[in-house]
């Protein structure tokens, strides 16, 4: 990290855009995790691996500093940047790189920060030191010497419930501290110990003796119901377990009870571990290599719940890709780290060659599905789903409540097949849809959704693979949609400042296929919205939610009709019956421009190639004379003053303000009845309507109705 990154990071918190899955920290590798609880958060002070820099040895731990993250939920983990670094520490070899496992305890409202490293040149081995702060994120001021009297690594403080404080280190050795929480205290037992043809003499007890300590390191110690348990990482066969022993003496005898956590399945060298009581559950934080698959020198921290038995012994854990939290609905879910799934799923990288792109899982076949727990739901209101896919073929999927036979909250079809061109290359020319069709298949793809459904609370989804191929996934997220309208909720309203017409009964769009805006011509456009869709077309009054049977004649024109050059219509185009029942909504726009494409992508199924409806009621005190319509719409549009044509706008448009005017028009005393029908082909549509005086400023002496 940068010097400058740096001290961004130190003034002020960052907030890391994670989710509640294993691993927690995603922007950055961290190892040895040591959790602690203060001012009803968890404060997590893992060392930091980095890939070496030139002239370090490339195959081997790697840290230079310290961060702090905290979080009070277990998902949402903010990062306070560096608070300790070894070219500011004056005992610490500044290019030591051996920052490894540390420990931060809080005593008398001072939070002391215990750390090993490599000391400066002459003294050789590792020491740990302390840096004092009085506030868990820091700063945090490094004594300048370390600790006297030891010599090791991975620091752990235990403040036990007799009042001390005890400090262990290295494969289990012990002492205890001295109140000022920086010595140890002078009545330490000693002891010598034989290293080769060598005797050191060294501070406290060795309370792994005669215990399986293969290559034991990282201690940690915690109290528990009157019980002091001594837990750490040793070699039972090739690589590190989690094991632990229990004694009613902080500085034992203690006996060796077995396993927290077995080896890695993927043969993970290491695994270094805290445990934590927060909010009455406990929970085991340790390390694994799943951003570095490759490289188990870059570790990264993972947490799952952890549970006692009736006799205090430890109950094994299992490594999971879930990890503990709750997720709320809006964050990113990384869904590829699943609870449960089919047999026959399986999860890999996204990208190899980044470190921190995390994972994707692959549903294979039909049936197929994988399970994701603990889902906050009530955090959306008016939501719609982004979803990560990739797919080789055009297919079909869903997610699901509960289980793979549960409520549908979003069904995908899944289009990445270009369709196939025209046989014999209609009209000659070269089609342009073809510029717009590109090959999809085996790409990912970021894709949104409408729901079918918002579950209401805490739940699991579900993503079941209904199509005929393979599936991968790689996230979830639902969002709310920006507010673009609301209900109607009193019985008149004004124009807006600038005269803008913002309330409306607009029926859900009418399925309506254009391939191309370029079709919309006067004759066409004339020939369409005079169609009759549905009855009382250009006399109905609607209400709020009243609903009406749309039947009428589709003609279906073939792919690619309106964008090529020189292809001309079919001579006989296939022509179908279509069956809608459609609702009237009556609503208020947030907006002067009233957005019917996140209105289409709301109430109806299709949000291109569809038709829409609106009506409002212009109720005047008095005849207003001489005013003229001023309509700018997206899309090609018809507008109707009390039953007569006022306006049309033709052609591929972009929405300007007043883009066209109506001739001019009288609104009378009592009821106006204005109503629109916009047309949509593979664009966006929204429309905007005033009404102008004869100077040009907006009309606003009336009141709109919608029933």
């Amino acid at each position: 990290m940068k010097a400058k990154t740096i001290m961004t990071a130190v003034m002020m918190g960052v907030p890391l855009m994670v989710a509640a899955q294993n691993p927690v920290i995603r922007n950055q590798f961290t190892a040895d995790p040591t959790a602690r609880v203060f001012n009803g958060k968890v404060y997590l002070y893992p060392s930091h691996d980095i890939l070496p820099p030139a002239g370090q040895r490339q195959d081997w731990f790697c840290m230079e500093d310290y961060h702090v993250f905290s979080s009070e939920n277990l998902t949402d983990w903010t990062d306070h940047g560096v608070i300790v670094t070894q070219n500011k520490v004056p005992w610490v070899r500044p290019d030591s790189y051996s920052m490894w496992a540390p420990d931060c305890v809080e005593r008398n409202g001072k939070y002391y920060f215990y750390f090993p490293s490599a000391p400066a040149e002459g003294r050789g081995g590792f020491a740990v030191g302390v840096a004092i702060a009085n506030s868990p994120e820091g700063p945090f001021i490094p004594e300048p010497e370390p600790i006297k009297g030891i010599n090791g690594i991975d620091p752990c403080v235990l403040q036990a419930s007799d009042g001390n404080a005890y400090i262990f280190w290295g494969n289990g050795r012990c002492a205890k501290l001295k109140p000022n929480m920086k010595e140890l205290a002078d009545d330490n037992p000693k002891e010598t110990v034989k290293w080769g043809n060598r005797e050191m003499e060294m501070v406290g007890v060795h309370c792994l003796k005669d215990l399986p300590n293969r290559q034991a390191e990282g201690p940690f110690a915690f109290e528990y119901n009157g019980n002091y348990y001594l837990t750490y990482p040793y070699v039972r066969e090739n690589t590190e377990v989690l094991g632990y022993a229990m004694s009613k003496n902080p500085m034992g005898p203690y006996e060796y009870k077995g396993l927290i956590m077995a080896e890695h399945a993927n043969g993970c060298w290491t695994n270094h571990h805290s445990i934590v009581n927060y909010k009455g559950q406990w929970y085991l934080f340790y390390h694994h290599n799943f951003f570095s698959p490759k490289d188990d020198k870059r570790r990264s921290v993972q947490i799952e719940k952890l549970f006692f038995n009736a006799d205090g012994t430890i109950q094994e854990v299992k490594p999971t890709m879930r990890g503990v939290g709750i997720n709320k609905a809006t964050e990113k879910i990384e869904i590829d780290r699943y609870n449960t799934a089919a047999g026959d799923v399986t999860n890999e990288p996204v990208d190899t060659t980044r470190a921190f792109s995390g994972g994707c899982a692959t549903m294979p076949s039909k049936g197929s599905w994988i399970k994701y727990d603990d889902v906050d739901f009530s955090c959306l209101t008016d939501g719609y789903m982004l979803v990560s896919v990739k797919a080789a073929d055009d297919t079909e999927f869903c997610i699901r409540e509960g289980s793979a036979k549960g409520k549908v909250i979003a069904r995908i079809k899944l289009t990445v097949r270009p369709p196939e061109p025209p046989a014999g290359g209609a009209g000659g020319g070269m089609p342009m849809m073809g510029r717009f069709n590109r090959d999809l298949r085996n790409q990912w793809l970021t894709q949104a959704y409408a729901l079918e459904y918002t579950p209401k609370s805490v739940t699991s989804l579900v993503v079941t693979n209904e199509g005929n191929g393979a599936l991968s996934i790689d996230w979830v997220q639902f969002k709310n949609r920006p507010k673009y309208f609301s209900p109607v909720t009193t019985p008149t309203a004004q124009p807006d400042n600038d005269g803008f017409i913002r309330r409306w009964m607009l029926l859900d769009p009418i399925d309506k296929p254009n391939s191309g805006n370029t079709v919309f011509t006067d004759s066409y456009l004339r020939e369409h919205f005079n169609r009759e869709y549905f009855k009382g077309q250009q006399t109905i009054l609607p209400k709020d939610g009243q609903k009406v049977k749309a039947v009428f004649k589709q003609e279906q024109a073939p792919a690619g009709f309106g964008r090529g050059f020189g292809q001309a219509a079919p001579a006989q185009p296939e022509v179908k019956t279509v069956t809608q029942t459609l609702t009237w909504h009556a609503l208020d726009s947030e907006n002067f421009n009233v957005k019917l494409f996140r209105f289409a992508e709301k109430y109806g199924e299709k949000v291109y190639g569809v038709l829409f409806w609106a009506v409002t009621i212009i109720e005047c005190e008095e005849d207003i004379e001489n005013v003229r319509l001023a309509v700018g719409s997206n899309s090609a549009s018809m507008w109707w003053l009390n039953g007569e044509e006022a306006l049309l706008l033709s052609g591929d448009r972009r929405m300007v303000k007043d883009d066209a005017m109506s001739t001019r028009l009288t609104l009378k005393k009592g009821s106006n009845i204005l109503r629109g029908a916009v047309i949509n082909g593979p664009g966006m549509s929204d429309f905007c309507v005033r009404f102008l005086d004869e100077k040009g400023n907006p009309v606003k002496n009336y009141t709109i109705k919608a029933q």
